[in-house]
């Protein structure tokens, strides 16, 4: 057994392990498929065991990957944690950045664009719309993607725990209506006159739980119906499509795309707030992420993006989080 193991074997490891597909892999680590293979026969031969049963149609983990694979998680995550804690570039400082930001109209794309302008040419940061925080953290987690925004308060604790974030805005919360609706021609809408009304707010979409679940916290005691269960719907223009199809009502925020033959109206009454974080592996290092950190703070302290109205509404456990942070008395300077 050998006494020292190299991080980027265990990293080709756990990719192949992810992914079951050396090509795949191979894209995700963005090297050649023939050097992540001398990677994984070289683990292979450091260990004296086999990893993978490898056939023309698939790759399977044998029983001693199985084994195998904890420990190189939790090698991983204490050499990505040791580089933050103590400085340097990190392994994948050299890498492009892969950043979700969900739609071109999102508060995402503000704070990329804002990062892009702050970092230097040889650093690249990669847009991908990977919509939902719930299906984010799922390719955050198996590295196809590094950063993504939503609502933490809805993942799963045990997930959570493995990411950090960085809360940056509180989206003001809306509604998207048909041009010809009644509510339509009022300037904003009182959450008591959507009583009786159903509200398409992502249900199906396993990938968008964490929106379900604020829109059921909203609508609860409200009398607002939720709109049953549908298909995820991939893409702008398809959204578009069904909405139009089924004359839907929308739950959505004030940062949403344009769509023909509707009307965006703020909810009010109390004024209700979607909180909207940038998440990431914990122990990432990169330069794009400290790019995107710094454009963050400077886009909410220019655009007052964390000032809450007063009698605004959090949803749980994000409302009780910010009331412990009101009450909380500073330390003494």
């Amino acid at each position: 057994m050998p006494q020292d193991i190299e991080p980027r074997l265990l990293r080709a490891f756990v990719a192949v392990a992810d992914e079951l597909h050396f090509t795949r892999a191979a894209a995700r680590l963005y090297v050649a498929q023939q050097a992540l293979s001398r990677d994984i026969r070289r683990l292979e031969r450091e260990l004296g065991v086999e990893l993978f049963v490898r056939t023309t149609r698939q790759v399977a983990l044998t029983a001693e990957a199985e084994r195998l694979l904890p420990y190189a998680r939790r090698a991983l995550a204490a050499q990505e944690e040791l580089v933050a804690a103590f400085g340097g570039g990190g392994a994948g400082a050299g890498r492009p950045l892969v950043v979700d930001i969900s739609a071109p109209m999102s508060t995402g794309n503000e704070v990329l664009a804002e990062a892009r302008g702050r970092i230097a040419p040889e650093v690249e940061l990669v847009a991908h719309f990977h919509s939902g925080l719930t299906g984010a953290a799922a390719e955050l987690l198996a590295g196809r993607l590094d950063v993504s925004f939503g609502r933490v308060g809805g993942l799963d604790p045990a997930v959570l725990a493995r990411l950090d974030h960085q809360l940056v805005r509180y989206e003001r919360m809306a509604v998207v209506l048909r041009e010809d609706h009644p509510l339509a021609r009022l300037p904003e809408v009182p959450l008591d006159a959507l009583a009786g009304e159903t509200l398409y707010a992502a249900a199906g979409n396993a990938a968008t739980a964490e929106w379900t679940e604020l829109a059921a916290q909203l609508f609860a005691g409200r009398g607002i119906v939720m709109a049953e269960p549908f298909p995820q719907i991939e893409g702008v223009e398809e959204f578009t499509r069904v909405v139009a199809k089924r004359r839907w009502s929308v739950l959505a925020s004030t940062v949403f795309i344009s769509m023909p033959g509707t009307v965006l109206r703020p909810l009010t009454g109390p004024v209700p707030l979607s909180p909207v974080s940038m998440v990431w592996r914990r122990g990432l290092r990169h330069p794009g992420l400290d790019a995107l950190r710094a454009a963050a703070a400077a886009l909410g302290a220019a655009g007052g993006w964390l000032d809450a109205p007063p009698g605004s509404w959090l949803p749980s456990p994000e409302a009780a989080e910010a009331a412990a942070t009101l009450t909380t008395p500073s330390a003494p300077g």
